[in-house]
């Protein structure tokens, strides 16, 4: 059932799709200068029009969390979309809710059917017209739970709206309604049949899940299948709604069919080559919040080929790890941004990754760098740009190419903590 397709764009001509996609964008780009301040502000100098390749995409700015969350700071009396919303309520209405996510961000809802574009990630995991879906996501605050639930009623399924917490009132709810569907944490799911398990009561209805938020191991999957749950994964943000989705073939997440994603390096906005571990960017068609490359601060990468299940958007490996790797060495910070920019200043250098080990206080500070070539002096013209970018000394250490590991990483932090 799960390899069923929700609609025909889910197996369109990738020529097709990507032609479409690009020429959304223009439009898009140019409604979120004229219906919001922010981008009105960060896009002045950009012929919207112009903006029709990915290559002219990937020369705007990168918006990312912490500009929202400091642009709403600043505007909070006036707007506390920080201009980055078209709709609001009063003179700007139009949202439905609004949403609190730690920082704390705020975020429109807007009126659109299934506003979060969730209906399709649960369509692959089998969710269907008459299903009751027990939504464990939060209703409070912030807006996994009204994710979850305007996915499932646009499939005309029925929801149940347990929330988190309550593990007991919510193991007495599934003996008594007998939901065949599941959303919210795998962890929480277990919790919940283990508790089920503990008080004597059968809870053996469920029979598919969704589950997002956290990561979900292939020991739970197998733990889960056991019990007769067939259960998939979708990755999504408060800001831009559900981004990609697993499939029936369990091979990588499905890109969603209403954003354009790119793969960059880590603190800078330059699209890596398919396959490399970068920052996953996101541009949403969404005109109500119209968030033009959007940093989500994740790792992931792009996966090769088609997905088995027909579906012939581009793939992601999932959720890797963070893209924010900023530490603190001797008093000063340092931040991805300041890795690529010294990778920029030495042509030889392909790859760098910046390594503090030791002890806090008698740490130590290395470069390691891939080059294409070793010219005389090349450690220590890298070494002076360390110094320059950072204001801190390092060691360098030259590496032939393909020598680091392919995981996003611009920063590791392996000091001992004792």
């Amino acid at each position: 059932m799960s390899g069923e397709c929700h609609d025909a764009l889910e197996t369109r001509d990738p020529a097709a799709r990507e032609t479409a996609l690009m020429a959304a964008l223009p439009g898009q780009v140019a409604h979120a200068k004229v219906a919001t301040s922010a981008f009105a502000e960060s896009l002045r100098d950009i012929d919207a029009a112009s903006v029709t390749s990915r290559s002219a995409l990937a020369a705007l700015p990168v918006v990312r969390k912490h500009e929202l969350l400091e642009r709403q700071k600043a505007q909070r009396a006036s707007d506390p979309f920080g201009g980055c919303s078209a709709i609001g309520w009063g003179a700007r209405r139009g949202a439905l809710r609004v949403y609190q996510s730690p920082g704390p961000i705020y975020e429109p809802e807007g009126r659109a059917c299934d506003y979060w574009r969730v209906a399709r990630a649960m369509h692959a995991a089998g969710f269907r017209a008459g299903d009751l879906v027990h939504n464990s996501f939060s209703h409070h605050l912030t807006p996994a739970g009204g994710m979850m639930e305007s996915g499932a009623h646009a499939l005309a399924c029925t929801v149940f709206p347990g929330g988190v917490g309550n593990t007991e009132l919510q193991v007495h709810a599934m003996a008594d309604l007998r939901p065949n569907a599941y959303v919210g944490t795998p962890s929480f799911l277990k919790i919940l049949l283990e508790k089920a398990l503990d008080l004597g009561i059968r809870a053996a209805s469920l029979q598919k899940a969704l589950f997002s938020g956290e990561a979900f191991p292939a020991s739970l999957q197998q733990w889960l299948g056991e019990r007769g749950i067939d259960a998939y994964q979708c990755y999504a943000t408060a800001d831009i709604g559900r981004i990609a989705y697993e499939t029936a073939a369990r091979e990588g997440l499905v890109l969603d069919e209403g954003v354009i994603v790119e793969i960059v390096r880590p603190g800078t906005g330059d699209p890596v080559l398919d396959g490399e571990v970068g920052e996953l960017v996101v541009t949403t068609l969404n005109p109500d919040y119209p968030l033009i490359r959007f940093g989500t601060g994740d790792l992931s990468a792009l996966l090769p080929g088609r997905c088995p299940t027909g579906r012939t958007n581009r793939r992601i490996r999932g959720w890797m790890g963070r893209a924010d790797q900023t530490t603190k060495v001797r008093g000063m910070f340092v931040h991805p941004g300041q890795v690529a920019d010294i990778v920029r200043r030495h042509r030889e250098v392909i790859k760098a990754r910046l390594v503090m080990d030791g002890e806090v206080a008698r740490d130590r500070m290395t470069l390691q760098v891939e080059v294409s070539e070793r010219p005389e002096g090349l450690a220590e013209r890298i070494a002076g740009s360390v110094r320059e970018v950072t204001k801190l000394r390092s060691d360098v250490l030259l590496l032939p190419p393909g020598s680091l590991p392919n995981d996003g990483k611009l920063i590791e932090d392996a000091r001992s903590y004792r």
